[in-house]
């Protein structure tokens, strides 16, 4: 199989959902790369990220027998009717929604749609993406909570009373080998939200295990693609999307990032690990990220406890904004273009 073989509809799906994901998941993995090594040359930055990802994907690849998505799509085969433009739809919207800093779950805006007009087979998938997504974000709220609330009495007062100082070496090396630890987790699960648009052979063994197979060329695109476009997104340092992580308790600091990146990395690397089900990682960072700064307000008192818990707050409610366009553009859209309703 060639690029040139490939539906248009796909390519486009994929490349919308490509720079989507990254760009607005960018805040997730690399935000806090981007904030505390913003005196660094954006290209520096690029290029380490560049080369883990690429790293990441011929080392899944490989040792995944051909699976890029390393598994998070065995319960989502290739659509029967083919890639159509409500499959595009939402990488579309979401492209809109990360120009405008809005940080929505990208697996329930890309995935939703295919887990519910997949066909036989995916029957089931959305309900379990929810339940392992919702999970996700109470183990982070309650493990960043948990963390903080035993240290950050000394380690985010003495951040705060140091920021600004300049940095012994390893501390930077510590942050950049963290932000590889967490850029792989992190790309392990939502390669799945890039590599649905593309054709794929899913195979059933008589012991009921499933593979998913992708050509080479499939791979090579994907790398070729991805780089480009997460040049723009360093380049442009983030977009509007990083204002979310600037907006929090000393996430410009390279030792704070350290705790954030590890704890993380860890909490992804731990669902990865229970299931082959997508999951959103916006949920889990979202719900570390609140953990942290309820904590950090009632224990360190670096902000105001009500200003927290109305951050938070607001992150919440922008997850859940994507969720209900997610299953709206999921149910409503393939209903208007075929008159079939969507099977749950």
């Amino acid at each position: 199989m060639t690029i040139a073989g490939i539906e248009l509809l796909a390519l486009i799906g994929f490349l919308l959902a490509a720079y989507s994901v990254v760009a607005n998941d960018a805040i997730q993995t690399l935000g806090t790369f981007l904030s505390s090594n913003a005196k660094r040359p954006w290209w520096v930055l690029w290029l380490y990220a560049a080369s883990i990802l690429v790293a990441v994907t011929v080392y899944g690849y490989y040792t995944q027998d051909g699976d890029i998505a390393f598994g998070r799509l065995n319960q989502l085969p290739y659509s029967e009717v083919g890639i159509q433009w409500y499959h595009v739809l939402p990488a579309a919207v979401l492209l809109f929604l990360t120009r405008f800093g809005i940080p929505v779950s990208t697996t329930f805006l890309v995935l939703t749609v295919f887990a519910l007009t997949g066909g036989v087979g995916t029957e089931g998938v959305l309900g379990k993406m929810l339940t392992k997504s919702a999970l996700g974000y109470v183990v982070a709220l309650v493990a960043g909570g948990f963390v903080y609330l035993c240290i950050a009495r000394v380690w985010s007062r003495w951040i705060d009373r140091t920021k600004g100082q300049r940095m012994h070496i390893g501390w930077v090396t510590a942050q950049w080998l963290s932000t590889a630890f967490l850029w792989w987790q992190w790309l392990a699960q939502d390669f799945a939200n890039i590599f649905v648009f593309m054709p794929r052979v899913t195979t059933t063994a008589a012991d009921g295990t499933v593979s998913v197979y992708f050509d080479p060329t499939v791979m090579i695109f994907g790398i070729v693609s991805m780089v480009i476009l997460m040049a723009y997104v360093f380049a442009s340092r983030g977009g509007k999307i990083q204002k979310i992580i600037l907006n929090k308790t000393n996430t410009t600091d390279i030792r704070a990032a350290i705790l954030v990146d590890l704890m993380f990395g860890a909490i992804l690397f731990i669902f990865k690990e229970i299931s082959d089900i997508p999951m959103s990682t916006t949920w889990v960072f979202m719900g570390l990220i609140a953990g942290r700064e309820l904590a950090i307000s009632y224990i360190a008192d670096l902000r105001s406890r009500s200003e927290a818990v109305r951050d938070v707050s607001m992150d919440m409610a922008r997850l859940f904004f994507g969720l209900i366009i997610s299953i709206v553009l999921a149910v409503a859209v393939p209903w208007i273009a075929t008159g079939n309703m969507p099977s749950f």
